[in-house]
């Protein structure tokens, strides 16, 4: 039962990832202008586009309204399932021995991700607060996914991990996890356009006037951020920061699968590393080049929660030991 429960869970928080991805990009995330419901009811009302409801100042889209309001359902019933989890590890229902604390954790952070959800829409779409959410979204699958890891059986051959290597591997997890971070920021800001058509200049130049100091602007809130406030140059800097993030992380993962090469028993983890991190940088240029066609920006937020996932899989089977 806890297996199957924790395969659900995963399956549904994929697909919240897709769909708070879909809904960021496809500017819906004031699609409802209150929380949790919709215009104060428990779905999007019936009335006719455009039409403003009382006690709102923001006119209805029923199309945004829609994709907002999916994605909390989806959100709930995994924040559901999550809890169920706990209670089925409290009372000792996993198959193989699950300490409470990554279940607990689980279902603590669910519920934070449920108030950052929140926090989205009543402070308008800031860019720090939608960055945190969209982390969440990915730190709650990869816990669901470490929580799987730990139910499945320790693989037959083992081999002997360099300290050097193990650290390199960290090295890479952190360096993934920070890009994503900078793709999160790219994305809240409005940045990801930023640089016009051009790959791999940005506005036809190699080096074009750029505000770093505007890139990291938190700003104030209470703002309405929706479709961003920075002027060009701070977004144009927060696009090159993200590649030139992009290229470090490539530098390092290539670097993590050179020297693990020899490890014949984790050679399928560094191919399936290898396919994604081809499949993601093909993604991220064609964002540039298409203007953000919504399905490619879409599968570029999936590939990294895979790619992501990929490097957690490796970091699990180095690092727990079967005995």
């Amino acid at each position: 039962m806890f297996r199957k429960i924790l395969q659900i869970s995963i399956i549904l928080a994929f697909i919240v990832v897709i769909l708070g991805a879909y809904t960021r990009l496809s500017d819906a995330g004031l699609g409802c202008p209150d929380w949790p419901g919709c215009y104060g009811q428990l779905s999007v009302p019936n009335v006719k586009d455009g039409s403003t409801i009382q006690g709102f100042s923001r006119p209805l889209e029923a199309a945004k309204g829609w994709k907002e309001m999916l994605h909390r359902y989806a959100a709930s019933t995994l924040g559901l399932t999550i809890l169920v989890l706990f209670f089925l590890a409290l009372k000792g229902k996993p198959q193989r021995h699950q300490s409470l604390k990554l279940p607990g954790f689980s279902a603590f952070f669910v519920m934070l991700q449920g108030a950052f959800g929140m926090w989205t829409v009543t402070l308008l779409v800031h860019p720090g607060i939608v960055t945190l959410h969209l982390i969440g979204g990915f730190v709650t699958t990869a816990l669901l996914i470490w929580m799987l890891l730990n139910q499945s059986k320790p693989p037959a051959i083992y081999q002997h991990t360099l300290k050097k290597h193990k650290f390199i591997l960290l090295i890479v997890l952190g360096a993934l996890s920070l890009q994503i971070a900078l793709g999160g920021w790219t994305s809240t800001n409005y940045a990801a356009l930023s640089c016009g058509e051009y790959f791999p200049k940005c506005l036809n130049d190699w080096w074009p006037d750029m505000d770093f100091a505007g890139a990291l602007y938190w700003g104030p809130l209470g703002v309405d951020y929706e479709y961003g406030t920075l002027e060009n140059p701070a977004r144009s800097a927060i696009q090159m920061i993200h590649r030139i993030g992009t290229l470090i992380t490539t530098m390092l993962i290539l670097l993590l699968i050179y020297l693990f090469r020899n490890y014949t028993h984790l050679r399928s983890n560094l191919i399936l590393i290898a396919i994604l991190l081809t499949i993601q940088i093909t993604l991220g240029i064609l964002n540039v080049v298409l203007s953000l066609l919504i399905i490619i920006a879409v599968l570029h937020n999936t590939v990294a929660l895979l790619l992501l996932l990929s490097i957690i899989k490796l970091v699990h089977r180095i690092f727990k030991v079967p005995t």
